[in-house]
């Protein structure tokens, strides 16, 4: 098989920046870490290979940093990485993010399925998996809680859906975006993260794609027009009460009926 797995470096905390121009995130010094959903999907693409042998290649999208992520795919276990990255793509919402996504993996050839996180912490949207399906003309399934079998033409799966589970069979090739109970991601390997210390991972840009139109790309492709964007208010306040259980219990009483919680 040939497995694609989307991957994503996200801020690490809560303490970023936003341009105010763009209203697009800072991304530049700030704590990263893998999208945590998309650690779900790379432990599901593991298992496939496992059991069905072949090639598990990751994908991210974003600037030299964004390497970091697919160096710790490695260390899990990844055969191959690949880099989107051009200044040209900068800004992009969930469709001009999913089409560049689209034309990366066009531009590496045949696959057999491709899986994505549920979402991402950055941007809660859910969109770019099932936007690169379409993109990509094949058919595709969100919301997978459960990999039931996996056969030489097709996938079957459980989808969680609002008040049912559905079970649905997909021929390949597909995309699958996966919910986080879907199984426990492994750990980092310290031999594996030693040993592809110095794999190459392939740079993509707009002059690889097949598509080199400008317009379709980064805040040029994107129809998003962003009216507000914040980093979350930190709230910190806090009191110290002192006294006996009574006293405690007959404050923090009084206190929950201030703020209208009781």
């Amino acid at each position: 098989m040939n497995i694609f797995v989307c991957i994503k470096q996200v801020p690490g905390n809560s303490n970023v920046e936003v341009d105010p121009v763009t209203g697009v995130l800072k991304r530049d010094g700030i704590d990263t870490k893998m999208n945590p959903y998309d650690l779900y999907a790379l432990e599901s693409g593991l298992k496939m290979r496992e059991a069905k042998g072949g090639k598990l290649n990751v994908i991210s999208m974003g600037p030299p940093q964004a390497m970091e992520v697919i160096r710790e795919a490695y260390s899990m276990g990844a055969d191959n990485g690949y880099l989107v990255s051009d200044r040209k793509f900068a800004g992009a919402d969930v469709l001009a993010t999913s089409y560049t996504l689209s034309q990366g993996i066009r531009k590496m050839g045949q696959f057999d399925i491709i899986l994505c996180g549920k979402q991402t912490t950055d941007g809660d949207t859910a969109q770019v998996g099932p936007e690169m399906a379409e993109y990509l003309n094949i058919p595709h399934v969100a919301n997978v809680r459960k990999i039931v079998e996996v056969k030489d033409k097709s996938i079957i799966v459980e989808m969680d859906m609002p008040d049912t589970v559905e079970i649905a069979e997909v021929k390949f090739p597909c995309l699958l975006t996966v919910e986080k109970d879907i199984c426990q991601p492994r750990l980092p390997s310290y031999r594996k993260k030693m040993d592809t210390k110095d794999r190459e991972i392939t740079m993509i840009s707009l002059k690889d794609f097949e598509d080199k139109n400008e317009m379709k790309y980064g805040l040029n492709g994107s129809p998003t027009q962003v009216e507000r964007i914040f980093p979350p208010k930190v709230n910190d306040d806090r009191e110290m009460w002192n006294g006996s259980g009574i006293d405690l219990s007959e404050k923090m009483t009084s206190k929950l009926k201030e703020l209208k919680f009781i």
